[in-house]
């Protein structure tokens, strides 16, 4: 059993969304074991990730940054994949931070690692911005400790700017 930990861009255009939904779900189905996947279900490609996961028959484990997270960074846009992502999940973790801030986003971003032994980066190769705790420093973090990692960005894919 190999299990998946998610990093990415949340900022993916509707089009690219449909493409990275497909090479997700083809990475996912090309795995024989049983499926198992980390993710922070953040609105873009987390979510896209936990969403193909499941149709997959996998097992979701939802880490969430901080305890205000829901509340407080989930758009209405975003709310009932969200909602239903967490309901779905067989695990919850709700990281100790009260608010969602940089700390939070790398704390979560480690368990993530803690718990995965590949991690699946839906990302454009795009340099960490040197806030902390984005993709790119997720993938750094990840390369560092030795785990694979499974860069997805297919051909055509951009991020809204």
């Amino acid at each position: 059993m190999t299990v998946y930990a998610v990093t990415g861009h949340m900022d993916l255009t509707d089009d690219s969304v449909a493409l990275v939904r497909e090479t997700l779900r083809e990475l996912l189905t090309a795995d024989a074991g049983d499926l198992v996947g980390v993710s922070c279900i953040a609105a873009g490609s987390d979510s896209v990730f936990a969403e193909e996961l499941l149709a997959a028959a996998g097992r979701l484990i939802v880490v969430l940054p901080s305890q205000n997270y829901r509340d407080t960074k989930v758009t209405p846009e975003h709310a009932a994949v969200f909602d239903h992502l967490v309901e779905s999940a067989t695990e919850v973790i709700v990281m100790p931070h009260e608010s969602a801030n940089r700390a939070a986003y790398e704390a979560a971003n480690a368990e993530l690692l803690r718990r995965g032994d590949r991690l699946v980066a839906v990302w454009d190769g795009t340099p960490p911005s040197g806030k902390g705790g984005g993709t790119a420093d997720t993938v750094g973090m990840a390369r560092a400790q030795g785990l694979e990692v499974e860069v997805v960005w297919p051909e055509g894919a951009v991020r809204r700017h």
